[in-house]
């Protein structure tokens, strides 16, 4: 495990522990989620950020501006730290960590489900349904769209990955083939 990983990890506890103070577990990482993916997502937002020529107050400051009313002061508070600290880097780690420590105080699990098209909310409750009594948890599905999939679909819980696409079917029947030769 990194040093970003056990860091990221301690940044999101503090801040779930916040929030769960607060009763906004579910805001706060919501809120988050929208900041990284807005980092993350803009090459020119990385590079400003990442620029050791931009002095930190200067930083501290534009972030701060940007983010002032859009978003609750916990995460404004961690997102200002980990800029002071320098350890922009981990920005995905902390929401990854955030969400599995939020999703096990509700008792629930994320699963990416791989599908060749995007899936209906009806189909993500079916798939939520059907793997959350296999992995006895609710299911948080995300839905992505892999089209280099023949069919069928690939789920992902945690470290385990249940795959029931026509690619994984076929690469199984060609082993057992194999085995008997």
């Amino acid at each position: 495990m990194s040093q970003n990983t056990v860091a990221a990890k301690r940044y999101a506890r503090a801040l779930f522990e916040v929030a769960a103070q607060q009763q906004k577990g579910l805001e706060v990482e919501e809120e988050l989620r929208a900041v990284v993916q807005a980092i993350e997502g803009d090459a020119d937002i990385r590079k400003f950020i990442s620029t050791p020529n931009v002095p930190q107050s200067v930083k501290m400051n534009v972030i701060s501006q940007a983010l002032a009313g859009k978003v609750s002061q916990p995460v404004l508070n961690t997102i200002e730290l980990l800029l002071d600290r320098g350890r922009t880097e981990m920005f995905a780690e902390l929401l990854n960590s955030y969400v599995k420590i939020q999703g096990a105080s509700l008792g629930l699990a994320d699963a990416t489900v791989y599908s060749t098209y995007p899936l209906s909310d009806q189909e993500k409750e079916q798939v939520a349904s059907e793997f959350g009594q296999l992995a006895h948890q609710n299911i948080r599905v995300t839905n992505v769209v892999d089209e280099s999939l023949l069919g069928g679909l690939k789920v992902a819980i945690g470290d385990k990955l249940y795959d029931g696409s026509l690619a994984g079917k076929l690469e199984r029947l060609e082993k057992s083939f194999n085995r008997r030769a």
